[in-house]
């Protein structure tokens, strides 16, 4: 039995294919642009040609995402938190805390020693703190995403990003780079908002046991970083942390089929 797991997210919509060993055979990520639904019939079209497969090889779908009740041709339609949840653990059961920053909303999650959600805390009313506003610093500094977590190591002074505000933390950040503040100190500084942000929403939840992280923004090695100077702890970030959804839903498929 081969499984899919579909996470239909704001920013970027993920596919992952799961065997019966529970050993994800594939994966796949596209921007989801103005809709979800070819977004997702792309995803899913091209992890099957990565695996080789055709759609009549899967045998359960399982979506999750802000838009997985937009996929005509899903099985079930499972909540992120339980499939962030699940991807998590299965990656490192150990963990019992775990945080998820996507594009436009973050969250926090606590698990028991079965992958089960006990609490959860979402923060999905402003994309401070969220990749969204990675990206919009980014490019207020002329700055390429994928830079910022190198370019933060080099700070050598604290600076403060005060907003709470992504419209507002960018006019922050045009400020400072009109100013002349060095660069490395403002990137550092936005990931040290980023990571204020984060701690808040898991003390909501209770920080408990080993820490994971999953989203998109678990790429970043300056946000991950700041996080693990200010709770000094260990970060566990997950392989390919942007699919970790994805690949839960697909061992619920797994569970369920």
């Amino acid at each position: 039995m081969i499984t899919a797991g579909i996470d239909v997210g704001s920013l970027s919509t993920k596919a992952a294919l799961m065997n019966e060993t529970w050993e994800v055979i594939g994966f796949d990520l596209v921007l989801t642009g103005g809709s979800n639904r070819t977004a997702t019939e792309l995803t899913y079209e091209n992890v099957l040609g990565k695996a080789g497969l055709t759609r009549n090889d899967i045998g359960f779908v399982v979506t999750t995402g802000y838009g997985r009740e937009n996929v005509p041709f899903a099985d079930k339609h499972i909540s992120e938190i339980t499939c962030h949840a699940i991807g998590m653990h299965l990656l490192n059961p150990e963990i019992r805390t775990i945080l998820e920053i996507g594009g436009q909303d973050s969250k926090a999650i606590r698990i028991d020693e079965a992958g089960n959600v006990e609490s959860f805390a979402m923060n999905d009313k402003c994309a401070a703190g969220c990749g969204r506003f990675l990206e919009v610093t980014a490019k207020a500094m002329g700055l390429e995403l994928t830079d910022l977590g190198e370019v933060s190591a080099l700070s050598q002074n604290t600076v403060r990003i005060s907003s709470t505000c992504t419209v507002f933390a960018e006019t922050e950040v045009v400020s400072l780079v009109a100013v002349g503040t060095p660069i490395p100190d403002i990137v550092k500084a936005v990931h040290n908002s980023i990571a204020t942000r984060a701690i808040s929403l898991l003390r909501t939840v209770g920080i408990s046991g080993p820490l994971g992280m999953s989203g998109g923004v678990a790429l970043n090695r300056g946000v991950v970083r700041a996080l693990e100077e200010a709770l000094g702890m260990k970060v566990f970030v997950a392989d390919n942390p942007q699919v970790r959804g994805a690949i839960g839903a697909a061992f619920i498929g797994q569970r369920l089929s």
